[in-house]
C-alpha cells in the first residue's frame, strides 16, 4: 500500500467544507487517509456566509492533516448558468494545481466534480475516481427540483444522464453509498467494462466523536433546563435538516400517535431549519407547541443534544433515486447507541435495521404508527449492541480502509 509522501491526490467536492456535510462526510476520511501517507489537495466550493463564519476554523483543522485546502465560491444564481460557471472555475483550478503538484489521483465527490475529474483523466491520463454519493440527476427528478417539462431541466436532466454512464465507463473506481445502487448499476447497457470496479462506502460515522464519551454533562444539563426536561418524558429526536427529501408532516403525524399514548412526549429537532416552518406544521396536526422543542446544535455538540433522546425518527420519501441513498444520520444515531423508527425502501436500510436496533415502517399509515409506538413505549433496546451494529455497518475506520484499498489497487 502506497505510503510514499509523494503520492499527490486532488480532491473535489462541490459541497463546502464548511457545510456540515462536509466536516462529516469528507474531512473526517481524508484525515484517515493523510496518516496513510497520502498528500491531498482538497479543492471545494464554499458557501460565502458559511465560509466567512467557518473558515478558520477549518483551515486549523485541515492544517494539522496537512491537507492544503482550496476553498473557492459557490456561485447560487442565475439557475444552471452559475453552475456552469462553477464548472469553469474548478476545471480551471485543477489544471493549475495539476501543473504545481503532478497528481496521481483525482477523487471526485459527486457529478459536478466528475465532469472536472474525467476532463483530467482524459486529457492528462490523471487516475479518475468517481465517488457518485447518489443518482444525481435521479435525484433532482424526483425531488420535484428539476421540472423536466421545461425545455432547459430537461435537456440538463439528459446531460447528466449521458454522462452519469459515462463517468462509469472512464472512472478507475467507482464508489456507491450502497449495496442496491450498485446492483442497478451493474445491470445498465452502454457502459464499457461491466460490471465496472465499485467498491460500496456507506456514509459513515466519526465513533470517537459520536459516543457517550462526546457527552458535555454539564451542556446536557443546561439543555434539560433549557427545555423543560426533568428526565422523566420520552423524547423523539429528528437530527438534520429536513430538506427535500424528508416527511416532516409524517414524521409529525408518528408522534402525534406518540404524544397521544404518552402526553409528556416531546418532540426534539435538533435542526437549523426554519422554527417557524415545523411550529406551523405541528398546529396543523393539532400537536400543542409545548411538544415541540426546535433547536440547532453545532457540529461537535449533536452528540449531547442527541443524548436528550429515548428514541429518533427519520422518513424519507421511499423513490428511486433513494435507492442510492445512506442517510447520514442514521451512522451517527446507532453510534450513539440510540434506537431509532424509520422507513424501508431507502438504500440499504431494509437490511441494516433490526428488531434490536429499531422498528422499520413500511407504509405511511396511522395504524402502522400506532403498532410502532406500542413498540417503541414498551422495548427497552441495548446501547451497546445498537453501537456495535453501527461498527459493523458504519465505521469511519472501515470507510478509510476500503479508500486505501481503492487507491492502492489504482496505483499498481
Amino acid at each position: 500500500m502506497p505510503t510514499d509522501s509523494a503520492v499527490n491526490i486532488l480532491y473535489i467536492s462541490y459541497d463546502g467544507m464548511t457545510d456540515p456535510l462536509g466536516q462529516s462526510q469528507v474531512i473526517p476520511y481524508l484525515q484517515g487517509l493523510s496518516k496513510a501517507g497520502y498528500r491531498f489537495t482538497l479543492l471545494s466550493f464554499e458557501k460565502p456566509e458559511r465560509f466567512k463564519k467557518s473558515c478558520g476554523e477549518i483551515s486549523e483543522l485541515l492544517g494539522k492533516s496537512n491537507i492544503d485546502w482550496v476553498p473557492m465560491v459557490y456561485t447560487k444564481k442565475p439557475a444552471v448558468l452559475s453552475t456552469v460557471y462553477d464548472l469553469w472555475q474548478m476545471k480551471r483550478k485543477a489544471v493549475e494545481l495539476h501543473k504545481q503538484k503532478n497528481f496521481k489521483i483525482v477523487h471526485c465527490r459527486s457529478y459536478i466534480s466528475a465532469l472536472a475529474g474525467m476532463d483530467l483523466k482524459k486529457k492528462l491520463g490523471i487516475k479518475f475516481v468517481f465517488d457518485m454519493r447518489g443518482f444525481y440527476a435521479d435525484e433532482r427528478l424526483d425531488g420535484g427540483i428539476w421540472d423536466i417539462s421545461k425545455p432547459l431541466y430537461k435537456a440538463v436532466y439528459n446531460f447528466f444522464k449521458r454522462k452519469e454512464k459515462e463517468f462509469l465507463s472512464a472512472a478507475d473506481y467507482t464508489v456507491t453509498l450502497t449495496h442496491k445502487a450498485e446492483e442497478v448499476i451493474h445491470s445498465w447497457k452502454g457502459i464499457a467494462g461491466q460490471p465496472v470496479p465499485i467498491k460500496v462506502i456507506p456514509c459513515c460515522a466519526d465513533r470517537e466523536l459520536f459516543s457517550y464519551k462526546s457527552v458535555d454533562t454539564a451542556l446536557l444539563q443546561q439543555l434539560r433546563r433549557r427545555f423543560n426536561l426533568t428526565g422523566s418524558e420520552f423524547v423523539l429526536s429528528y437530527l438534520g435538516s429536513i430538506g427535500t427529501w424528508y416527511l416532516p408532516d409524517e414524521m409529525l403525524e408518528f408522534f402525534k400517535c406518540l404524544y397521544n399514548s404518552s402526553q409528556s412526549a416531546k418532540f426534539l429537532f435538533i435542526t437549523g431549519d426554519d422554527p417557524v416552518d415545523i411550529m406551523q406544521r405541528a398546529k396543523a396536526k393539532g400537536i400543542p407547541e409545548t411538544a415541540v422543542i426546535i433547536s440547532a446544535a453545532p457540529h461537535s455538540k449533536v452528540p449531547t443534544y442527541l443524548a436528550l433522546s429515548n428514541w429518533c425518527i427519520f422518513f424519507i420519501k421511499p423513490v428511486f433515486s433513494k435507492s442510492a441513498s445512506s442517510p447520514t444520520k442514521q451512522g451517527e444515531i446507532m453510534s450513539m447507541g440510540i434506537p431509532h423508527v424509520c422507513n424501508a425502501g431507502v438504500g440499504d436500510i431494509d437490511s441494516i435495521i433490526d428488531e434490536r436496533s429499531g422498528v422499520l415502517i413500511h407504509k405511511f399509515e396511522r395504524s402502522e404508527y400506532e403498532a410502532a409506538v406500542k413498540t417503541i413505549l414498551s422495548t427497552s433496546l441495548e446501547p451497546e449492541y445498537i453501537r456495535a451494529k453501527a461498527e459493523e455497518v458504519y465505521s469511519l475506520f472501515a470507510g478509510v480502509e476500503k479508500y486505501k484499498q481503492i487507491y492502492a489497487e489504482i496505483l499498481k
